[in-house]
């Protein structure tokens, strides 16, 4: 068996899409499982569409995931250079071999000849529709113009690109790692561009070059490239290179949250949801997006969760570190059929690894959402604070909005609960608990608890007459840790003075209502 090498070739448009950072996962997964190579490519052609600083944004993203690759741009290996734009001889080398050898042909339409042909085949009403083996002899192209037109036309700078000559009549077989036999008609499909007019290829003859020239065994990547494979596989056989051909491997579609259509990366703008790993800043506020690291989600949820869009390991085990998952992953358990992006999921696997998380790491990972202010309070009551609040919150900065009430007054309370809760007559018996819980000497949970049950027993009053008012008093809501435990991290100085300041303001709320 040849090398086990694999790689993740996105192209520097803008944002890596969580399609994309699935696919490199995938990748990831199977040349760590397989002791092989992982490269990273980077598809840079379309030089249109290049965006200043989309290069550096994709090494980061892959880095805080923590699936980087081993080799490629950036990283060094014996197949370089790892950027299509610095390949350009290889590609000039391979289109010329296309040429003599009679696969491929020059063809010097104009725009307004190609969109005069779709319309005159559009009007016709027929199943062809693009420059094919059926149209390619109506039109201006070295396979209509006699040798010396065409060598006249390129000496004088003529524009054109160059076509693949797809042959008639024959059958293109794939044997798809996850989809198994896919087989196409040569008749069916166009001639595609191999070289644009710039004198750049296009992703399909780069592709394949690179993929030969840099030894790859396996290609792993979206379905929306399946229909591109067989101009590939006709492509490895032009050049002689079938024998040699890597497996294919065409991941479901990621859908949108409702299950309908592919999940785009308008969807995070329109639903308030992160599609990219990272945000994406632009000088254009409709191509700005936020991602799951700002979003305040652990990387390792993230791969998680994007693990499971699409593969599912056959047992009841959904919370896999890194490692695990390179031991279970396999392409024949990953599915056909398209997967829901459940951002609903994605917060429960965050949540799961939250809970997990040592009190003293999760401190600094929740250190970006707090005020200096907070910070100044240490890095061990601060623990405490997150080991109350982490089976609660779901993101990072659920702990800045839920733990307000440790770090000063109640800004906010719960009026409606406080009107049906605090009767005006049990005033004097909460002061009375106050000043029980003001003269311990010890104060933490175990101590608060016996003076608060001894209390009750004292004015025969039950946990429901009880406990929502202290809840109320110390966080200004119903919901949150147990009152003792709260009670314990904040210290008695604290407790004192939210009773005090929360008593006051009960009594004001009942006398206006």
């Amino acid at each position: 068996m040849k090398d086990f090498r694999v790689r993740f070739a996105p192209s520097p448009t803008g944002a890596l899409h969580i399609g994309g950072v699935r696919t490199a996962l995938y990748n990831y997964l199977l040349a760590k499982k397989m002791n092989g190579t992982f490269v990273l490519r980077i598809e840079d052609t379309d030089q249109k569409r290049y965006v200043e600083g989309a290069e550096d944004y994709i090494m980061q993203a892959l880095k805080w995931c923590g699936i980087m690759p081993t080799e490629g741009q950036g990283l060094g290996g014996d197949y370089g250079p790892y950027r299509q734009s610095e390949r350009k001889d290889l590609y000039q080398q391979h289109i010329q071999q296309l040429i003599d050898n009679g696969n491929a042909y020059y063809a010097f339409d104009t725009p307004e000849e190609l969109d005069a042909m779709r319309k005159r085949l559009e009007e016709a009403g027929g199943s062809v529709r693009n420059y094919c083996i059926f149209t390619r002899m109506d039109m201006k192209n070295s396979l209509t113009l006699s040798a010396d037109e065409v060598a006249k036309r390129l000496a004088s700078g003529d524009p054109y690109t160059i076509r693949l000559k797809v042959p008639a009549d024959q059958t293109i077989v794939i044997n798809d790692v996850i989809r198994g036999e896919v087989k196409f008609e040569s008749n069916t499909l166009d001639d595609k561009v191999m070289m644009k007019g710039d004198g750049l290829p296009t992703y399909h003859l780069a592709n394949i070059v690179d993929d030969h020239a840099m030894k790859i065994s396996h290609v792993i990547r979206g379905e929306e490239w399946l229909p591109s494979t067989a101009h590939h596989v006709l492509l490895y056989k032009a050049f002689g290179w079938e024998d040699n051909m890597p497996q294919f491997a065409h991941l479901p579609l990621i859908l949108k949250p409702n299950g309908k259509g592919k999940l785009s990366k308008r969807d995070g703008q329109k639903l308030g949801i992160p599609v990219f790993p990272l945000s994406w800043d632009s000088d254009k506020p409709e191509d700005a997006f936020t991602g799951f690291k700002e979003f305040g989600f652990d990387p390792k949820a993230v791969v998680n969760f994007l693990a499971f869009l699409g593969w599912n390991p056959g047992t009841e085990q959904e919370i896999f570190s890194l490692d695990e998952l390179a031991q279970a992953f396999s392409l024949e358990k990953v599915g056909v059929s398209g997967a829901r992006f459940d951002f609903d999921k994605a917060k429960w696997y965050n949540q799961e690894y939250i809970k997990a998380t040592d009190n003293a790491d999760l401190v600094e990972k929740v250190k970006p959402w707090l005020s200096e202010e907070v910070l100044q309070k240490g890095d061990d009551y601060l623990a405490a604070v997150c080991g109350l609040l982490k089976e609660r919150v779901e993101v990072l900065p659920d702990f800045k909005e839920q733990s307000t009430y440790f770090f000063g007054p109640v800004q906010t309370y719960d009026d409606k609960n406080v009107k049906k809760r605090w009767k005006p007559e049990n005033l004097a018996r909460f002061e009375e608990l106050k000043n029980m819980l003001a003269g311990l000497t010890t104060f933490d949970a175990a101590t608060a608890e016996a003076e608060v049950v001894k209390f009750m027993a004292k004015h025969e009053l039950g946990n429901g007459q009880v406990f929502p008012v202290l809840r109320l008093a110390l966080a200004g809501t119903m919901k949150g840790p147990g009152v003792y435990e709260v009670m314990e991290v904040m210290g008695k100085e604290k407790v004192i003075q939210h009773f005090e300041a929360a008593f006051d303001y009960f009594e004001k709320l009942t006398k206006v209502s």
